[in-house]
């Protein structure tokens, strides 16, 4: 299964430092856009789940 970049959402994290990454019941955390891009690449491969490349992460910045 392939999917868009743009499903992913990137948040802000209140009260903390850095960055959540939101999909399909896959939540992950770092403390960069990119770290936290590169975590969720990585759960979504291990269910067997591919990404379409994406050249700016900072468009899938989200207000949550």
């Amino acid at each position: 299964m392939e999917i868009g970049a743009r499903r992913i959402k990137i948040f802000k994290i209140k009260n903390r430092r850095g960055f959540g990454c939101i999909f399909s019941n896959h939540l992950t955390e770092g403390k960069t856009i990119v770290e936290t891009y590169d975590r969720m690449l990585k759960a979504l491969r291990r269910s067997g789940i591919k990404v379409k490349d994406i050249s700016n992460l900072k468009s899938l910045l989200t207000n949550v």
